[in-house]
């Protein structure tokens, strides 16, 4: 999906060349006569980047930049100025603009300006969601919950958050069982207290109890000083107890005790210690099924089971897809310095067709790899390859032993191939009935240079696929940037292309 790029400027030849040039470079632009027109668009949602001029009748730039930072703080804002006065530059980045550039600019000048607001804007939306995982103030609200089945997990987490109700979370895993619990921490009167995570299938047998419940120095062999548990970590906030299903039966006892009386036994201690703690378990496996055959004790799974959340799993709630994909796009655009724009269409319908037997977490570290490898614009299937089934790309591969093979692999799929023997046969008698459609050999027999080659390899694909970039730059297997440099430098005509297609 294309990034939206709105464009604030009371000159109606300045909005046209702008609009072309950001079309040109694939952006999905829109304009605003005015300051106010322009403020409207943003309250509407769906921008990426705004692009303000300056100076405007009735609201100027100055009070539309400030105007859109007050509502939208992350929304990277550019201005554009056609004299370029330092004094209105300095007051114009103090407001809030990421860049400025003095009017009429070029479009390589555009791209890149563009290109750096949304990896500022990647940058600020990673920055924003760490801060409210510390603080515990990550909500309901910044969850990507498009999906009915995801909105009644929203309304019956923020209907248990309001209470000390303990809270089962079940579904598959890497669903995003702890975000819920931490969305319903978050949203409760204990947000902003201790938020303590435990997964009980990771915890040894034999520490156990210590975990959870503490120890005093010298209670066992190994205990060098004084332990306080999980429970006493989460004093006053919450503790979620993740995987409960795999917790042993004999703590599954002293875990009860824990809940109904509020307060631990630390392991060595002659008193308990209260305790106040609020209780989110979560589980992949069927506790009820448990039960009945004896795994989990049957107290416990109803003093935990008091107000179940089911968390669906990513096949009932395809939905989402497109925006998680999105979400870990700029997430992992922000922590690895890379500036994928999106997906393409047809990748995103890959994505979104795929069953996803890991939930969320698969696609989360397919989205990652994805973005690491590729050096596009936009994640393509091959960025995908487990799922897709492509080979790796041209620009990933090494390289080929000799430059026959190479020119010879480099032919799109829908062009001829000859076998090796023909093709010598065909080259040494100048057969003419089974040409390749680019020739690889000179007049006098002997090969032509790598760089003659693939200016005609490009030119053949640009003429097959009438001028379609995009679709030239898959089948050739590089990416749409490198693809444009090499077009610039062998002075093709791109357009009679497409006049001929």
């Amino acid at each position: 999906m294309a990034k939206t790029v709105l464009i604030v400027d009371d000159d109606p030849t300045q909005r046209r060349l702008m609009q072309a040039v950001l079309e040109k470079q694939g952006h999905l632009a829109e304009t605003a006569e005015d300051g106010e027109a322009g403020l409207e668009r943003v309250k509407r949602g769906g921008v990426d980047v705004v692009m303000l001029d300056m100076v405007m009748p009735g609201m100027d730039g100055i009070e539309t930049l400030e105007a859109i930072k007050a509502r939208n703080p992350d929304l990277p804002v550019i201005v554009l100025t056609a004299h370029g006065g330092i004094e209105t530059v300095v007051k114009a980045m103090r407001a809030g603009a990421v860049d400025f550039f003095v009017k009429p600019a070029s479009p390589e000048r555009i791209a890149v300006s563009i290109r750096n607001a949304l990896k500022v804007k990647d940058l600020s939306g990673e920055v924003s969601r760490l801060k409210k995982k510390t603080s515990g103030a990550l909500g309901f609200a910044d969850m990507i919950a498009g999906a009915p089945s995801m909105r009644q997990v929203v309304r019956l987490g923020e209907r248990a958050a309001k209470s000390n109700i303990p809270i089962l979370v079940t579904g598959e895993s890497g669903v995003g069982k702890e975000l819920v619990a931490r969305a319903i921490a978050a949203g409760s009167d204990r947000a902003g207290r201790p938020f303590v995570a435990v997964n009980c299938g990771a915890i040894p047998e034999n520490l156990v109890e210590s975990t959870l419940f503490g120890h005093e120095k010298g209670s066992f062999t190994g205990a060098v000083a004084k332990h306080l548990g999980k429970f006493q970590e989460a004093d006053g906030g919450t503790l979620f107890l993740d995987e409960i299903g795999e917790l042993p039966l004999d703590m599954q006892v002293k875990l009860l005790r824990a809940l109904q009386e509020g307060e631990v036994d630390p392991v060595g201690s002659k008193r308990p210690v209260k305790v106040d703690v609020r209780i989110v378990s979560a589980t992949n496996r069927d506790l009820a099924e448990q039960v009945k055959t004896g795994a989990f004790r049957e107290d416990l799974f109803y003093r935990l089971n008091v107000f179940p959340i089911e968390v669906p799993s990513l096949k009932e709630r395809t939905e989402d897809i497109p925006a998680l994909v999105r979400h870990f796009i700029a997430r992992f655009n922000a922590q690895e310095g890379k500036s994928v724009l999106d997906a393409t269409a047809e990748t995103m319908h890959m994505l979104s067709s795929h069953h996803w037997k890991g939930n969320v977490r698969q696609l989360e570290n397919a989205v990652f790899r994805a973005v690491v490898l590729s050096d596009t614009d936009y994640l393509t299937e091959e960025d995908f390859p487990q799922i897709s089934g492509l080979a790796p790309t041209l620009r990933d591969a090494p390289a080929a032993p000799s430059a026959p093979v190479a020119s010879v692999q480099a032919v799109p799929a829908a062009a001829p191939s000859l076998p090796a023997e023909q093709f010598e046969g065909s080259a040494a008698h100048g057969a003419e009935d089974e040409q390749l459609p680019v020739d690889i050999m000179d007049e006098g027999g002997h090969l032509r240079s790598l760089e003659s080659i693939e200016r005609d390899l490009i030119a053949f694909a640009i003429e097959t696929y009438s001028g379609r970039m995009a679709e030239v730059a898959r089948r050739l297997g590089v990416g749409r940037s490198t693809l444009y440099r090499k077009v610039r430098e062998y002075d093709l005509d791109v357009d009679n292309f497409r006049e001929a297609g």
